[in-house]
């Protein structure tokens, strides 16, 4: 026969395992809300634009129809004659899906007074004027790339296009006296273009909350025979949202078509600013 105490006693028992099993329920709900919340977030499209310098230096030969010249331009002698320039980067990052758009382009002018005298290539020929060059380098990238491992070092693969485009132009005002056929003017232009299937690997290795490491290759052909790339850098977001990127670059081309010859080298230090949004 149950007592009037004994009854109560289990109604406060069987009322304590409720509440128990609902603040269970509850926590178990609040935890699947958040990790769904952070699945969501990390699966969102996160992008950034950097615009940066790269003063990289030229060496390497070019030439056409077989006459090819030594080039060893320090970053200092190319800045000299920098007209106009531009270097920006766009990047998006889904999960562990990543892409890639670069863009260079940079224009060099040299203008210089000329004087011919009796020259080995012109013998008898005398002339004075001025030469005005003109030369434009476009460099456009599209790369793809998937995170191989997501740990506290990431390793992506990575693979696109590079596409490649000199123009020349070299624009000759003088006057020739002897013999005296007077003022004349020459203008000249070419233009040549490629692209390149690249393939690589990225390297991301943190050294603190707020600085990582940077390893970066690629290596492919097409248009050129060989084309590779290596950067080596550290990027530090010293705020939310913005973070400085600096290193080494080195851009290698070996291209050869139609007596055009383009077997050269773009390396120096780079400097940017990320900015994710």
């Amino acid at each position: 026969m149950c007592t009037k105490s004994s009854a109560s006693t289990r109604a406060r028992t069987l009322s304590m395992q409720i509440r128990n099993t609902a603040i269970l329920t509850m926590a178990c709900l609040g935890m699947l809300v958040a990790q769904s919340s952070v699945a969501a977030e990390s699966d969102a499209w996160q992008f950034e634009i950097t615009p940066y310098l790269f003063a990289s230096a030229l060496k390497g030969a070019t030439g056409v129809e077989g006459s090819t010249m030594d080039v060893d331009a320090p970053f200092s002698d190319l800045a000299d004659h920098l007209e106009a320039g531009f270097m920006g980067l766009f990047t998006g990052q889904k999960g562990r899906w990543s892409f890639g758009l670069e863009g260079i382009y940079s224009k060099l002018g040299i203008d210089n007074n000329f004087t011919i005298d009796n020259h080995p290539a012109l013998p008898g020929v005398t002339a004075t004027g001025n030469m005005d060059v003109t030369s434009e380098m476009y460099i456009a990238q599209g790369l793809v790339g998937y995170r191989l491992v997501e740990n506290e070092t990431k390793l992506d693969l990575i693979g696109g296009l590079r596409f490649t485009k000199l123009e020349v132009g070299i624009d000759i005002d003088g006057t020739i006296t002897n013999p005296p056929l007077g003022p004349g003017n020459v203008s000249l232009s070419s233009s040549v273009d490629w692209t390149d299937g690249v393939v690589g690997m990225r390297v991301l290795h943190p050294v603190g909350e707020e600085v990582s490491l940077l390893g970066y290759f690629d290596i492919g052909a097409g248009g050129s025979d060989l084309t590779y790339q290596v950067m080596v850098g550290a990027n530090w977001e010293f705020s939310e949202g913005y973070t400085t990127k600096l290193g080494y670059r080195h851009l290698d081309w070996d291209y050869e078509k139609d007596g055009f010859v383009w077997d050269m080298a773009m390396s120096g230090p780079y400097l940017g600013l990320g900015i994710r949004f």
